[in-house]
This record gives C-alpha cells, sequence and structure tokens, in this order.
C-alpha cells in the first residue's frame, strides 16, 4: 500500500488558524458508513450518505445506548525558548518526555547543528519575556547576552542526539508547575502563528486531568461541558482513558510504502472501572463511539484475550487498511493532513475510498481541517 494513495489537495485557506467562536458551534460532517454485507470500499453502498451538521448535534446523532469513550490527557506547555551560552542566540525545543529525573527527550529545529556538549540558559525572567512577546512575531528576538543570575537561571546541556531530537540534561528537575508558568502551548507547525492566552484555554479539553501531551487529543476541543451534559441526559455512557499524544500520534509517514511505517511508544492508563464500562458494552453489544484517534489506538491497544485489559502500557499501534477492530464502532473526530497515520486510521473504519470523498466533498463545501477546524463523526 502506498503512502501516497493517501493524498488529497487541501487550500491552506482551509487551515483552521483559529479556534471558532464558541467550542461546539463548529460544522459536523456525518458520514455513515454501508450496513454490515455490502463491501467496505463500495462508494455506491445504499446507505452510504453524509450529512452536514452541527457539533451541537452530536447528542441526538448518537444512539441512547452509546458507550462514548474520551481521552483526558492535557497538554503540558511544553515549549520552551533557551539562549545559547555560546551564541547568545534563542533556540525553541518541544520537550516530548521525561526521561530521568532532570532528563528530557526534545526535539529542535536544524537538530544535526546543535552539538553534543552546548549549554542553554532558561529562566523564569526569561520564559516571562518570551511570553509577554505573543504573537507579535514569529519566533522570539534573539539575545545578544546571558544576564541570568545563578539564582534564576536554569541551564540544560544538550548530551546526546536521539533519531528525531535531543537529550536536555537540566541543572534542576523541569516540572508541570515550571511549565506552566514559562512554557508555550504547543501548536503545531500548520497554525502559523504564536500561541496567546486564549489558546492556554482552547488548546486544552475541558475534561482534561493528568498532565503528559504534546498536542491535544483534539477531537474533545469541541465539547463542552453542557454539551456532555446533554449528552449524558439521553442515558450516553461516558468514560475516560489516558493516553499521552507523543511523536507516534503525529509525526509525518516518510516511508513510500504505508506497511514500512514504524509508530513511536505512547504512554496509556486504562483503569478497572473505564475497561469494566467498555467490557459490558462489549457484551450487551452497544456500540462503542471514541472521541478521537487517540481513544480509538489506545483501546484497541488494550485488547486482549476477548476483552479490554486495564493497566497502564506503551502502545506503538499503527492502524491502516486491513486491520480488523475489536472494539471501537464509530468515531468523533477532526479532519487529518494529507498521507498522515490518522488518515490511515479513519480510511482503515470507513474504506478508504469512503473517506477520500468524503474529504474531497469537505474541501468542495469549505469545512475547516486540522486541530481547529470543523469534525467528523463515522458512523
Amino acid at each position: 500500500m502506498r503512502t501516497q494513495d493517501f493524498f488529497f489537495d487541501l487550500p491552506e485557506a482551509l487551515i483552521a488558524q483559529e479556534p471558532s467562536g464558541e467550542r461546539g458551534d463548529d460544522r459536523l460532517m456525518v458520514l455513515r458508513r454501508p450496513a454490515c454485507g455490502d463491501e467496505p470500499g463500495s462508494e455506491t453502498a445504499p446507505d452510504c450518505k453524509i450529512e452536514h451538521r452541527l457539533v451541537r448535534d452530536l447528542p441526538e446523532l448518537l444512539p441512547e445506548d452509546t458507550l462514548l469513550v474520551l481521552n483526558n490527557s492535557r497538554v503540558r506547555k511544553a515549549r520552551v525558548y533557551g539562549t545559547s551560552r555560546e551564541s547568545g542566540g534563542t533556540v525553541e525545543f518541544l520537550l516530548i518526555k521525561q526521561t530521568a529525573a532532570t532528563e528530557w527527550e526534545a526535539l529542535c529545529k536544524k537538530t544535526k547543528r546543535k552539538k553534543a556538549g552546548s549549554v542553554f540558559v532558561f529562566s523564569g525572567d526569561n520564559g516571562a519575556m518570551l511570553a509577554q512577546q505573543g504573537a507579535a512575531s514569529a519566533k522570539p528576538a534573539k539575545q545578544k547576552t546571558v544576564t541570568e543570575t545563578a539564582e534564576t537561571a536554569i541551564e540544560a546541556e544538550i548530551m546526546r542526539h536521539t533519531e528525531d531530537g535531543v537529550i536536555l540534561r537540566f541543572n534542576r528537575p523541569i516540572d508541570d508547575a515550571y511549565l506552566d508558568r514559562h512554557g508555550h502551548i504547543p501548536l503545531p507547525p500548520y497554525i502559523r502563528r504564536n500561541d496567546t492566552a486564549q489558546d492556554a484555554a482552547r488548546y486544552q479539553n475541558v475534561y482534561a486531568k493528568p498532565h503528559g501531551s504534546i498536542a491535544s487529543p483534539t477531537a474533545g476541543l469541541h465539547l463542552t461541558e453542557a454539551l456532555l451534559a446533554k449528552i449524558r441526559e439521553r442515558g450516553i455512557e461516558t468514560a475516560f482513558i489516558t493516553l499521552h499524544v507523543g511523536l507516534g500520534t503525529f509525526l509525518p509517514v516518510r516511508t513510500e510504502r504505508v506497511e514500512d511505517h514504524r509508530m513511536h511508544e505512547e504512554a496509556y492508563t486504562i483503569d478497572e472501572k473505564c475497561a469494566e464500562q467498555v467490557n459490558c458494552a462489549l457484551r450487551e453489544r452497544r456500540p462503542v463511539t471514541a472521541v478521537g484517534t487517540t481513544s480509538l489506538r489506545c483501546l484497541e491497544s488494550a485488547w486482549r484475550d476477548g476483552r479490554v485489559e486495564p493497566g497502564s502500557r506503551t502502545t506503538g499501534i499503527f492502524i491502516y487498511p486491513g486491520y480488523e477492530f475489536n472494539v471501537v464502532d464509530s468515531l468523533f473526530t477532526n479532519f487529518h493532513t494529507p498521507c498522515s497515520t490518522l488518515l490511515m486510521l479513519v480510511c482503515a473504519l470507513a474504506g478508504r475510498d469512503r473517506i477520500m470523498a468524503a474529504y474531497q466533498k469537505a474541501v468542495s463545501e469549505h469545512y475547516r481541517f486540522f486541530s481547529y477546524g470543523d469534525a467528523m463523526l463515522i458512523g
């Protein structure tokens, strides 16, 4: 299977740069799959149809016996800026995950030019200054001198290179409290602006709890407490898993053949309560709807011996056409980037031809794409 088979033309104007005015006001494309027995890839299946709705209609679009599973991972303010001891220039780092008490795996631009042994200064004063810059520039201005005192300065040394980035060793632990004060929301690169105070709220799900993601599980950005209350009022049950979004979710596919791509491992947790909710729904043949591809990947990763098994593990599951789903029946999701693992996942669920036709329809109907864009319900 060729990676290029999942390419589509997307006008740049359709890539959402800002969230909508209010959560839940976004458009919703509803894609109804063919009934059991119809050929999965057939665009002419008798009940294959598209509806154009709004996200606020979601409660009435879900069957009353649905189990809705959501990812409650909280996005870290994982984008930080360090000032080079050597050059005085400012370098942006994205802290991926903590690998030791004072060590973090990080991404940065022009990684190969960053030498092992290079030292960068991160501090409260520096972070506050950069935050005030907001969207004034595409990147922070260079600082020609390092003036931080020993009491305020936090330093990090590049210890070594990894496959995709570097390992930074800080001179003291960096925790989420520090990042909440001095870090920045890691907006994806296709949002061509700096983060603002608005993003600190709108790029976070209203039900987010444990820190750990470097990108938002964005399908949930559409949901409000009021909308979730309406969903529950209809008798629809909700359950929460945690999958911390990492490189596995958003790194591009660089191989010509889909089957040659390898996913990075991501940490997930399914507690006893959630596992029992899912297993009960499966026993009772009730539909399981995942909110977002991360929820879906988490559930499918936890399938063992005919049931979803609770626990904390890592997953590198890669779902593409040909995959047989064990847990999830339907998916509430955003529109995804061309040739991405996320697009391949939704194609596995609904059929490649059907999804590509739906995406073409979304382009012609001027749906907004990606993190701050519109949504799709694959039922």
